[in-house]
Order: C-alpha cells, then structure tokens, then sequence
C-alpha cells in the first residue's frame, strides 16, 4: 500500500530533520522538503516578515501533491515536510494518490523560538511564529495521523514514529 507520511507544524519544529531521518528509516523512502516547491514570490514574502495567505499557498500545495502523486502512481511511497497548519490545506494534501498520514512534530514554544533565533539562511524569520501559531490546526479526528512530542534528539523522535506508522 502506497503511503505518504506528511511531518506537518510550525516553522522549527524539525519536521525537516525528522522527515529526512524517518525516510531513511522507513526503507529508503523518497523525501521531500516541501518549502523546495515554494514559489519564489512565497519565499521572498516570507523573508519580509508577510506571512502568506491562503491563495499563495494554494499552488505550492497543489505542487505537493501532484509530487505525492507521481510517486503513487508509480507504487512509492513518500515522507514530506511541510507545515499543512490548516485543515483546508490538509484537505488538499489527502487528494494525493496513496493514503496520507500527517504527523505533527510538536516541540514547547520556548524551543522553537530558541530554534528559529539560532539558525541562519532560511527565509522564515522569528517574527512569523506568533502568526504561525495562530493559524495552526491541529488534527482533528476525522484525519489520519498523530501528534508527536519534540522533546529528543531527531534519531529518537523518527524512531518513534516509524514504530508507530509500521504498526499501523
């Protein structure tokens, strides 16, 4: 069964690092760092402090999934990256060919901001937690997927996760 496993949060919450980590771990999977599809008009937004709205995220998640899609289609299954804060964007992430599980990597407040302070080179600036933050929903019921606490190192936060996605 294809299966696309989305590590969704806020900015910094290491879904990056994590995603990379459980695509290895789940045999070699195919990982993308979905910010790689943002337009360049999203990230220079976003390097001015504009969050983005619900029309310039539009194609860049079409993007997503049409990638998590053509690797459906093809009988592989994916592990991404991307924030997917809302459920309306979810919604357009589970149109992919494959079943879709989204886990949400989530670290304390404290942390994140301590992280998005300490990096360099990457278009998201501290600013735009807060507005990330507010605009985060979380997964309801309805949809296929778990939250995970961010509280270890990387290594142990995929391991986790992949115990509990192959348990499935």
């Amino acid at each position: 069964m294809v299966r696309h496993i989305v590590c969704m949060g806020v900015s910094a919450t290491g879904k990056s690092t994590v995603g990379a980590l459980l695509a290895q771990r789940l045999g070699g999977l195919d990982f993308l760092e979905g910010d790689d599809l943002h337009s360049e008009a999203n990230k220079d937004r976003m390097a001015r402090g504009i969050p983005l709205t619900d029309e310039d995220r539009a194609p860049w998640l079409a993007r997503i999934r049409d990638w998590m899609s053509g690797h459906g289609g093809a009988g592989r299954s994916t592990v991404v990256a991307c924030s997917a804060l809302k459920k309306s964007y979810r919604d357009v992430l589970r149109e992919a060919e494959g079943a879709v599980i989204f886990v949400h990597i989530v670290p304390p407040e404290d942390i994140l901001r301590e992280r998005m302070r300490e990096r360099s080179g990457h278009y998201m600036g501290p600013e735009q937690l807060d507005d990330q933050l507010a605009t985060l929903e979380p997964l309801e019921p309805d949809e296929e997927g778990f939250t995970v606490d961010n509280l270890s190192r990387p290594e142990e936060v995929a391991d986790e996760i992949a115990t509990r996605i192959t348990a499935q």
